[in-house]
């Protein structure tokens, strides 16, 4: 076994080149110690107001820290005051992190990429619904698929046999282009880099065995199969964060940290 490192959250032991704790998911730390940059904003400190967003940067180290002491808190390309002004997948305006009875939410702000949050364990799936597996994109659906089709002249068009199931899950390219479809025949897809349904193998952020999603008869849940990288799901609506959650907004990973003080460690 090569070079491992503990993580400071479970005490499981890390290969040195993973920037994620297999375990519990909690972004390993270099042997080098290295300070994190702090911003405040938002105004002065506010009693039961104890939350902060930390910016995992890209070797999976903790970056600037932005303490959520106001009512609401817009991050954007151009608006608000968690600013990414580089990064060109955030729309100008494009999700507020607000208090509501106390409770951290996050909500999108019609944002043209949504705000992806990451799974614990298992999330249910409606139809359309988004979620992120390493890089890849993919969409759930099962509507029904158009039959038929025939022409003015009354010629019907030719092509392969509609299949028995309209369950599918469909990867969406840069640009929102559609890519490869899978067609679902049985109550399962597993998806990863390689012995899955959907095999992605030169997706370098993808575990072997990622994820599934499960199809019932009220719908469809995604599993995370305990992936280095975690999945996430695009919300829709007001969604509550809690201690320890991990988002994307744009390209950028941020996790929520609660202070001792807020008594949600």
């Amino acid at each position: 076994m090569g070079a491992t490192l503990q993580c400071s959250h479970c005490g499981a032991e890390v290969p040195v080149e993973h920037r994620f704790c297999g375990a519990c998911g909690s972004p390993m730390k270099s042997a080098e110690p290295s300070a994190a940059k702090t911003e405040f904003f938002g105004g002065p400190a506010t009693a039961g107001k104890p939350a902060r967003l930390i910016l995992i940067r890209g070797e999976g180290m903790d970056g600037v820290s932005y303490h959520l002491n106001a009512n609401e808190h817009i991050a954007g390309r151009k608006a608000g005051a968690i600013l990414f002004p580089e990064d060109h997948y955030l729309s100008p305006r494009h999700a507020n992190f607000f208090y509501e009875n106390g409770q951290l939410m996050v909500k999108d702000e019609g944002s043209l990429n949504g705000v992806f949050v990451r799974i614990q364990d298992r999330a249910p799936l409606g139809h359309g619904d988004v979620f992120l597996a390493g890089e890849e994109l993919l969409q759930v659906h099962w509507t029904e698929l158009a039959s038929g089709g025939v022409s003015p002249d009354h010629t019907h068009f030719f092509g392969s046999p509609l299949p028995i199931s309209s369950r599918r899950i469909t990867q969406i390219f840069e640009g929102g282009r559609p890519g490869l479809t899978h067609l679902v025949r049985g109550g399962t897809v597993s998806i990863g880099r390689e012995g899955c349904d959907l095999d992605f193998p030169y997706d370098r952020f993808i575990s072997g065995s990622h994820c599934r999603v499960e199809f019932g008869p009220d719908g469809a849940t995604l599993v995370d199969e305990g992936s280095r990288n975690g999945t996430y799901v695009r919300i829709q609506g007001p969604r509550p964060l809690a201690h320890g959650d991990y988002l994307f907004v744009g390209k950028q990973l941020l996790r929520v940290e609660m202070t001792a003080a807020g008594g949600a460690r």
